[in-house]
């Protein structure tokens, strides 16, 4: 993504979407989908995969810093969004453009459902990340990005939104199908399936996770001072992450910031009763079958030996 002064504001508006392979994708991405869909993965790339607001930036953050030793100096090397180019992004820039031009070894980006992500990196059974995040939450977290967003569809009011959300129309498609089928294919590529709310519960717990499947052996000083610095008020003053380098025309965080909340159980600041009601019936029925749990909300008197069985059941 491009700075703020590069951008002509002509260029801007909220781009209609195109179904790809069923999926509904911005126009842009839909446009330049041969590029994305030939891309070449490399044997030692990371992929970072989420759902549009499931904690995409925070895996980031943690990633880069786990790969350079828990360098903070480094970390601030380039806005997130440089460090970790965005593999269908395709307005303003190319991710495939810049990632064909990015030395190994690459961290890569992406929000495509695991069906649509170029085959190369299964092929090439490339490492990757994904991060998973209740409905709820992430449907509150994408509603008010689509509002301060200048290239996403128009959100419209909550009520409307969250039905599409519900009708799987939105950006990137069902969050139900997204979750799912990187649940059910974690064990059969080299996929490390970590939950948003695990993370926040337990951040430490979850970057060991991350260190070990990156096969870095940093010790507790440095696992703490990651910890520290991925935190949510930490990141949403570091200008290197909290979306200020982005054009004001693309990111207008005067009407929601880029970094919110990151908060679990926010949601229930938006979903009225009846919506609730709706909701849980409509997802026990698109999630009937799997083995896949979230949690909506966290309890912060929960006993880590509690905390630890929940995690462990999702397994």
């Amino acid at each position: 993504m491009t700075e703020k002064a590069e951008i002509p504001e002509s260029l801007i508006k909220r781009f209609p979407l195109r179904m790809v392979h069923g999926i509904p994708l911005m126009e842009p991405i839909a446009q330049n989908w041969k590029h994305v869909e030939e891309f070449q993965a490399r044997p030692d790339d990371l992929l970072i995969a989420t759902y549009p607001k499931a904690g995409t930036t925070w895996m980031q953050e943690i990633v880069d810093l786990v790969n350079n030793g828990g360098d903070i100096e480094n970390a601030k090397r380039a806005p997130f969004h440089i460090r970790v180019p965005f593999l269908e992004l395709a307005f303003p820039d190319s991710g495939v453009e810049i990632l064909n031009k990015t030395p190994s070894p690459r961290i890569i980006k992406t929000h495509l459902p695991f069906q649509l992500v170029p085959k190369s990196f299964w092929t090439l059974n490339c490492k990757t990340i994904y991060v998973a995040r209740n409905a709820k939450d992430n449907a509150v977290s994408f509603y008010f990005f689509n509002k301060m967003n200048g290239v996403q569809p128009e959100p419209g009011p909550w009520d409307e939104y969250l039905q599409t959300f519900m009708e799987e129309k939105l950006s990137w498609g069902s969050w139900y199908d997204h979750v799912r089928r990187y649940w059910d294919e974690k064990d059969k590529h080299r996929i490390l399936y970590l939950f948003y709310e695990d993370i926040k519960k337990n951040p430490a717990r979850e970057i060991r996770k991350v260190m070990k499947f990156l096969e870095k052996d940093l010790g507790e000083e440095v696992l703490e001072k990651i910890v520290h610095y991925t935190s949510f008020q930490v990141m949403k003053e570091n200008p290197m992450v909290n979306g200020s380098t982005v054009s004001s025309l693309i990111f207008n965080q005067s009407i929601s910031p880029f970094m919110r909340k990151g908060e679990v159980g926010d949601w229930k600041h938006y979903f009225t009763v009846a919506q609730n009601e709706v909701f849980d019936a409509d997802y026990q029925h698109k999630m009937v079958g799997t083995t896949l749990t979230f949690r909506t909300q966290i309890s912060p008197d929960a006993t880590d030996e509690k905390d630890e069985k929940v995690t462990q059941r999702r397994q």
